[in-house]
């Protein structure tokens, strides 16, 4: 059979790779053409045919084609280019479960997916399993914790399917270092430094976790030249052994589907398997009493109980993100006391919410390259007295696939009875939207000065990538 993986941007060539390491024969199709220097250079090493989709008429027999779940092309045009072959198709979450289909067996596995909330939740898992050494893919990069000390894997990664896999082998390489094999310091070639796995992933999950946690989807928004939607991809967390949803998602987009463990939570829906009974909202700290009824275990266990948390969730949504972590832990069956302490061990991230005191002025970063109107909506709303702060919006362009709807955003931001700071291209761009007094900086540092120049406090909420933000 030859195996055809489709787009080399996102993770193509490391799944190329793994197939041909594994002795299949593997074709390649550069889908955006940016194919260059060591990934080119790797794919002829591994004898990885580079071809057009034209040249699929010289080939017969079985092709099994493998492709990104945003792909641009639809089966039928992939066919068109020639007929007789026998198709099948995997995603490139499904080839990479395949791939890792005997790998960690031992140790919990959390894949992680959803609209917003997804690095927020795979860090605050990290500080519940931190005793685990948890093995980390998030947008903030590839990690490992060994004894709660940090190892940077790889800063600038993708949360590609494909990037769990070179999680995992760059962690191998780590533990397994060659010329310490050689030198016989390390006795053995299959060390492993990591107790636990916890996977971020943008549309959709592999199915390697044990638990599978869909967070939310606040906007359905259209993939793969709007021929599919982020709640069709998000479907594929239902391959794993469990799955911990939000009840609103599940009854809105995915009524229908049948799994043994599905287990639910919701800030206010009493019938879901977990659930919030009272919210006493802090800036610094968030009180949270939970209850959980019914709750499946991947071993098979029916659990029900009580159980409350403080942690740093200033908004609901930060609130929503808990529960989700809780019930994907109590399906785990971790221990309460690891879950509470965990928990109030989390203080936000860089790059997400976070709270930060400059001068006399309270500042709450927002800072996320997936920001949308929802989720601007989420944390203006969380902030009980407008009249105390300065609410700035901005940010980039062209860092994730989906980008904010404007139109949405300004007839939001027109309803606000509070002065608006414009920053950025995206400031920019709205401000003719408009109808409201606004202020524009093309220099978001400039934000930062007239709050603090004004004793007054910042909501600073930004689309972008933290760690060019952060260099300011």
């Amino acid at each position: 059979m030859n195996n055809l993986v489709i787009d080399l941007t996102h993770g193509g060539v490391k799944i190329a790779i793994s197939l041909a390491k594994k002795g299949k024969n593997v074709l390649a199709y550069d889908l955006y053409n940016t194919l260059k220097g060591i990934d080119a250079k790797m794919l002829e090493v591994y004898d990885v045919e580079l071809i057009k989709l034209e040249e699929l008429s010289d080939f017969k027999g079985d092709m099994n084609v493998i492709y990104p779940i945003h792909m641009p092309l639809t089966f039928d045009e992939i066919k068109s280019f020639n007929p007789n072959l026998n198709y099948t198709f995997q995603s490139h979450h499904e080839i990479i479960g395949a791939i890792l289909n005997d790998w960690g067996r031992d140790i919990p596995k959390v894949e992680i997916t959803g609209v917003k909330g997804k690095t927020t939740s795979a860090f605050m898992l990290k500080e519940i399993l931190i005793d685990d050494n948890p093995l980390i893919l998030s947008s903030l990069g590839a990690l490992l914790y060994e004894n709660s000390n940090e190892i940077v894997l790889k800063k600038d990664i993708s949360i590609a399917p494909a990037n769990i896999k070179e999680t995992i082998d760059l962690a191998y390489k780590i533990a397994n270092p060659i010329c310490k094999i050689a030198d016989g310091v390390v006795e053995s070639e299959n060390l492993r430094k990591y107790d636990s796995a916890i996977f971020e992933s943008s549309l959709g999950v592999s199915g390697i976790g044990d638990v599978g946690l869909l967070l939310n989807i606040v906007e359905d928004y259209p993939i793969a030249k709007g021929r599919s939607n982020a709640s069709e991809a998000k479907k594929q967390v239902f391959r794993c052994r469990c799955v911990c949803i939000q009840k609103e998602t599940l009854d809105k987009y995915y009524s229908d589907m049948k799994h043994d463990r599905i287990n639910t939570f919701s800030l206010t829906d009493h019938t879901s398997n977990l659930f919030a009974t009272d919210i006493e909202y802090g800036l610094d700290q968030t009180l949270i009493k939970i209850t959980y009824n019914d709750v499946k275990t991947i071993n098979n266990k029916v659990i029900s109980g009580k159980i409350q948390l403080k942690t740093f969730a200033p908004g609901p949504h930060h609130v929503s993100n808990v529960l989700g972590v809780t019930l994907t832990c109590l399906s785990l069956e971790i221990d309460s006391d690891r879950i509470i302490n965990g928990l109030e061990n989390y203080k936000g991230i860089p790059g997400r919410t976070t709270k930060k005191t400059i001068g006399n002025s309270i500042v709450i970063e927002e800072i996320n390259p997936g920001l949308n109107t929802e989720a601007i909506k989420e944390s203006i709303n969380m902030i009980q007295n407008l009249k105390d702060y300065y609410i700035s919006i901005g940010g980039d362009y062209g860092i994730t696939c989906e980008e904010i709807d404007e139109e949405k955003l300004s007839d939001f931001l027109n309803t606000l009875n509070t002065d608006i700071i414009l920053t950025g291209a995206l400031g920019l761009s709205i401000e003719p939207k408009l109808t409201k007094k606004t202020t524009y900086f093309k220099n978001y540092s400039d934000v930062y000065d007239m709050a603090v120049n004004n004793n007054k406090n910042l909501l600073f909420i930004y689309r972008s990538d933290y760690r060019k933000v952060s260099q300011r």
